[in-house]
């Protein structure tokens, strides 16, 4: 019987993927002038779901974990799983499934082709030994700061910032200031949607609080952290402007509260910083 049922929710699943991702007719756009819902594969947006399911806190998953978490019938997840088995991108040890080294090709495409962090990268690690300092680029990745390049200039931090790594964008500097750029009423929802929980005892967790910070933030055009990420880490950061004005990402300095207090940090490494955005402008 469990088999039978299997095959029925497979079958109902291959429909599924032939039909609109929503919407009542298949000619309808995604709402936002995108492609034709047609054009789009939902099993292709299924197995990403599958493969996203994965992080640090759960880095092995059975097959109803990831039911549960894309949103997929069991049956279903289990196909997306043994394919990507198959393919080479998930592992299996009896009934928990975990992701393999050969994900991180996907990234590594976006890190070798984008045109955004090849540019970034040398002028990153420009600024870093100018300064002396850890610095990063991130872009955001729905609720999160994503990093796209990272160099320390030989300092240390608590954590090693590398391409990849993904922080609530609420309480991170970058995250600040690429909220700022936000449209109101975009930025009401955003904070509407977070949970702002304490990552630390400076965190802000108060909406309105953070609305003030963003607020700040985008009257003097740089944002500072003390401390509300991580203990003992405060960043300054800016965001980085195409050639016509658009923000596109944003770049900060981070160093241990032991060796700077945030006025050093604005007296000491925001110029730096202010000249490199200003020289990735006429680059992006």
């Amino acid at each position: 019987m469990s088999a039978d049922r299997d095959f029925v929710e497979d079958q109902e699943e291959d429909v599924s993927a032939s039909l609109p991702l929503s919407g009542d007719a298949p000619d309808d756009t995604d709402g936002a002038g995108g492609p034709l819902k047609r054009d789009l594969v939902a099993g292709l947006e299924k197995g990403l779901s599958v493969i996203a399911a994965f992080d640090q806190e759960r880095p092995r998953l059975t097959i109803s974990e990831v039911a549960a978490r894309t949103g997929l019938t069991r049956a279903a997840a289990r196909r997306y799983l043994l394919t990507l088995t198959h393919l080479g991108f998930v592992s299996q040890d009896r009934k928990m499934f975990s992701l393999t080294a050969k994900v991180l090709r996907l990234g590594q495409s976006y890190l070798h082709s984008a045109r955004l962090p090849r540019i970034v990268e040398p002028e990153l690690q420009k600024l870093a030994y100018t300064v002396k300092e850890v610095s990063v680029a991130g872009v955001l990745d729905g609720d999160d700061v994503i990093c796209i390049a990272a160099t320390t200039a030989g300092r240390v931090v608590s954590t090693v910032p590398q391409p990849g790594m993904r922080v609530p964008a609420y309480c991170s500097a970058v995250g600040r200031v690429l909220m700022a750029a936000m449209p109101e009423d975009e930025l009401d929802a955003f904070i509407a949607r977070q949970e702002l929980a304490p990552l630390t005892s400076h965190s802000i967790t108060e909406p309105g609080r953070l609305r003030q910070e963003i607020a700040r933030t985008r009257a003097q055009g740089y944002a500072c952290i003390d401390q509300e990420l991580e203990v003992g880490l405060r960043v300054v950061a800016v965001p980085l402007k195409n050639y016509r004005g658009e923000v596109v990402s944003a770049i900060n300095v981070s160093v241990h509260a032991s060796r700077m207090s945030l006025d050093q940090m604005v007296e000491q490494c925001l110029p730096s910083l202010l000249h490199t955005q200003a020289h990735l402008r006429m680059l992006l």
